[in-house]
């Protein structure tokens, strides 16, 4: 690939200096200098500037032996910056496919202009119309902590997820030591399967549940676990957390027939948080990342129940079980946690209701 020239070098390295090291504006100031010359890319300008300070001369820096590395030049330095200003995703490998340089010489350009590869953050997919919804969640969540700064504490968060055999399979996490390749292997995919439906509660620093849930969820099951199972389980909640106490439940289709809407009312009065225009308060949809059960909790126990392969349902139900108690142990965990709900709380309003977790 071909470099440039000593005379090219030095015209940047003044037009660099000329327009104070600003590199951006040395491609344009460059270009309307020398039309005919190929415009060569904005960090260029610093890494000629920065080569002739570190090594006194234009020349790639030297190696062991002095013998200079011929992979790494001006020109390929260039095209790989290039590339990555045009396609920030696109691979190492993929870099060295297209280009025909080696990847160390690709890793070192990249580290050297402090270009690191950062991870891609999966969220929910929002319409348009949800950004209102979202922020006037926000407003009241805000507003109320205004008046009582342990408002968030006095949610009752609550939630189903399922667990199935399966579970998370991630295998660029998992390693097997040896002194020879051992061939591990891992069964991902299994004919006989099974799974748990699981409800649990978050307010305050206390987990209610798990309570293990029909599969196939419907109104009348759900409002059965309301009527039946739930008052057992504020039972441990304390009084004083008790007393004016909120409860906030998503919009799946169980939490929304009208007799769940008609206990909500009664039950709670003025003080429940859900789907429909008759809930005191309107859950945001397609908004995971503002309740603790899916931001937080979920995550974490499907991290411990999946550390391992699962052989029975009942193993599943006990790490279940277990990873819950796990938590419930770790009070810093819980104090973290609702801090973060109201930092996500104040950053989905500074994004106007828009995805913030890359804020995070």
């Amino acid at each position: 690939m071909n470099t440039y020239t000593y005379n090219e070098q030095v015209d940047m390295l003044l037009v660099y200096g000329f327009c104070n090291k600003n590199g951006r504006e040395s491609v344009r100031v460059y270009h309307e200098k020398f039309p005919n010359r190929r415009t060569p890319n904005h960090q260029t300008f610093a890494n000629i500037e920065r080569r002739l300070r570190e090594n006194g001369s234009f020349q790639p820096k030297r190696i062991d032996g002095g013998r200079i590395r011929t992979t790494r030049t001006t020109g390929n330095e260039e095209a790989i910056l290039n590339r990555v200003e045009e396609d920030p995703r696109i691979s190492t490998r993929r870099l060295q496919d297209n280009l025909a340089v080696p990847k160390s010489t690709i890793h070192e350009v990249l580290k050297e202009e402090l270009l690191y590869p950062f991870h891609i953050q999966k969220v929910q997919d929002l319409l348009p119309i949800d950004l209102g919804s979202r922020l006037a969640f926000c407003h009241f969540i805000q507003n109320q902590q205004v008046h009582n700064p342990n408002f968030s504490k006095k949610i009752l968060f609550t939630d189903e997820a399922c667990f199935s055999r399966s579970g998370i399979t991630n295998v660029h996490n998992e390693h097997v030591y040896s002194n020879e390749n051992p061939h591990a292997l891992k069964v991902v995919h299994h004919q006989h399967t099974f799974k748990v439906n699981v409800w649990t509660g978050i307010i305050g620093n206390i987990i209610l549940g798990p309570v293990v849930m029909p599969n196939r969820l419907n109104g009348q099951s759900y409002l059965h676990f309301l009527h039946e199972t739930l008052p057992d389980l504020l039972e441990n909640i304390p009084l004083l957390i008790r007393d004016g106490m909120w409860f906030m439940q998503d919009g799946a289709p169980p939490h929304y027939t009208l007799n769940v809407r008609q206990y909500l009312n009664n039950t709670f009065p003025r003080r429940w948080i859900g789907r429909g225009n008759d809930a005191p308060v309107q859950w945001p949809p397609r908004s995971p990342d503002l309740t603790p059960c899916d931001f937080f909790l979920w995550g974490f126990l499907k991290s411990k129940v999946y550390s391992t392969s699962i052989d029975h349902i009942q193993e599943l139900h006990n790490r279940i079980f277990n990873a819950v108690n796990d938590v419930r142990n770790r009070p810093e965990v819980m104090q973290r946690m609702h801090f973060n709900f109201l930092k996500r709380i104040n950053l989905c309003m500074q994004e106007n209701g828009a995805h913030f977790e890359h804020l995070l």
